[in-house]
């Protein structure tokens, strides 16, 4: 008695198939989109590089000035302008003409002011390290050069 009732009531609503028949409409599929590719590059020609003169480093115009190396720098103190230096590959002597050479560094003068512990000395030994007054800036690393 259900079935008759529920094609009654179906006619009464308006629906052409009693509900027992009416069949669930299948979900609808999601749409793929698609993704547009970028348009084709155009090949175009390699840039040939540019050929930069070669830098002399700082060991070959040192060589080429005839300049022999000491040491380098240590150790720099800016209020006293004073550069710690070690001498690893020759003797430094007072009086000898030395250039300090670096990245910013560029100083020509004669070594008049050798110190060990405060107290003025005449040689630093190869291996040692001794304090010296300098008229302006250098830098740690900096290549210490007899001329």
């Amino acid at each position: 008695m259900n079935t008759v009732l529920k094609k009654f009531l179906s006619q009464l609503l308006g629906s052409k198939k009693p509900a027992a028949a009416a069949k669930k409409k299948p979900a609808a599929a999601k749409k793929t989109v698609s993704k547009k590719k970028a348009p084709a590059k155009k090949p175009t020609a390699k840039k040939k590089p540019v050929k930069k003169p070669a830098k002399r480093s700082v060991k070959k115009k040192a060589a080429a000035e005839g300049a022999q190396e000491i040491g380098r720098v240590v150790a720099f103190f800016r209020i006293p302008v004073v550069a710690v230096i070690r001498a690893t590959k020759q003797p430094l002597k007072s009086g000898d003409r030395i250039w300090i050479k670096g990245h910013t560094t560029n100083i020509k003068m004669t070594a008049s002011s050798l110190q060990v512990d405060h107290k003025p000395v005449s040689e630093v030994k190869k291996g040692k390290e001794a304090g010296l007054k300098l008229p302006s800036r250098a830098r740690l690393g900096d290549r210490v050069y007899r001329i």
